[in-house]
């Protein structure tokens, strides 16, 4: 398979249709997915098939056990953290081909020792946000993952 255009890294989803509206998204654009297991549904075959996920064979996708079976097997170059808990707007972000984008469950982002090890590893500015008007809690990943990913192949291209 040729080299991704971006990694889409997806720390313990939870809610299944996000994922599937993910994966889409990774293989309309290029894009590798990885999942980070534990995840909140079936990942197997069958679910898939019966969720309609009938384009998953076109989608270069790997799963990892945990965080650091990601982080050992991937060794990611340069990583950015979408979160709510930034003022880095994502147009900021000097994205480049083949970069990690990570995006936390749905429920509660990803945990402290992410963030922590995200502004040790590659700085604060790494941690970056889709910004919101006030008062606005969050957007559904999915969304955020599709915004992400084609602003970046905009910058890029």
């Amino acid at each position: 398979m040729a080299e991704p255009v971006f990694h889409i890294v997806l720390l313990n989803p939870q809610i299944p249709n996000n994922t599937g509206n993910i994966g889409r998204t990774a293989a309309a654009t290029g894009c590798r997915l990885h999942i980070i297991h534990p995840v909140g549904f079936d990942m197997s075959a069958r679910a898939r098939r019966r969720a309609g996920l009938d384009y998953w064979h076109l989608l270069d996708c790997r799963e990892h056990t945990d965080w650091e079976s990601f982080l050992a097997a991937e060794q990611p170059r340069r990583l950015w953290l979408y979160t709510t808990k930034s003022s880095v707007p994502h147009w900021d972000a000097a994205l480049a081909e083949g970069d990690h984008l990570l995006f936390g469950r749905e429920t509660a982002g990803v945990p402290q020792a992410v963030h922590r090890w995200v502004e040790q590893t590659y700085g604060p500015r790494h941690r970056i946000t889709l910004p919101m008007v006030t008062g606005a809690r969050s957007l559904n990943l999915a969304t955020v993952v599709c915004t992400a990913v084609y602003e970046g192949l905009r910058k890029i291209r």
